[in-house]
């Protein structure tokens, strides 16, 4: 069996272009964060698995649950025939498991057209607004592309940060310059 990212890919290539010529992918991008959500939630996806279900009724599950979490208009919630399109083709191909996947590989081919990434610092504490500014300016100026900053709490990391921007770790953590150290003085 294929791995998810591998079956992914595709779709995400095709719903990319399909938004890029009708600039919509603001819109798709976010119709896609909510079926990230969705999908991660094992009753939806074991519900969708059942075999009594028709794609006639799993569509009409789907496009009612995207009306409550994002409206109406949403993009797969029957506001355009693109998603309604996009989400039959899925339903026909036995992938709409893999709805998670295709909105990062989405999300990924978005932020190389904008030239921005998304940049997750998991620290020990929280961060005052001036140390994720300068976080921001750092990265920017070192990545040469726009970064789009969210924080996480780890209290188990004792002190210092570390930094994911797309292909970029950075681990300034005290607990990794502890372990760094012990494993210097076990040699």
């Amino acid at each position: 069996m294929a791995d998810n990212n591998t079956v992914a890919r595709p779709y995400a290539q095709a719903a990319f272009e399909v938004a890029q010529e009708s600039n919509a992918l603001a819109e798709l991008s976010e119709s896609f964060a909510v079926a990230r959500d969705l999908m991660s939630d094992g009753q939806i996806a074991a519900f969708l698995a059942r075999p009594s279900l028709n794609d006639g009724q799993r569509l009409e599950f789907l496009t009612g649950l995207f009306a409550k979490a994002v409206g109406e208009g949403s993009v797969f919630a029957g506001g355009s025939d693109h998603g309604t399109n996009f989400l039959k083709l899925l339903l026909e191909n036995r992938r709409v498991a893999v709805l998670p996947e295709i909105a990062d590989h989405f999300d990924a081919l978005k932020a190389k057209v904008e030239n921005s990434v998304d940049a997750v610092v998991t620290s020990a504490s929280p961060l005052s607004a001036q140390q994720q500014q300068e976080i921001t300016a750092s990265l920017r100026k070192r990545l040469g592309r726009d970064v789009k900053l969210t924080t996480e709490i780890d209290e188990n990391l004792i002190g210092g940060a570390v930094i994911r921007a797309g292909d970029v770790v950075i681990d300034g953590s005290l607990r990794a310059r502890l372990e760094g150290l012990a494993n210097a003085l076990t040699k």
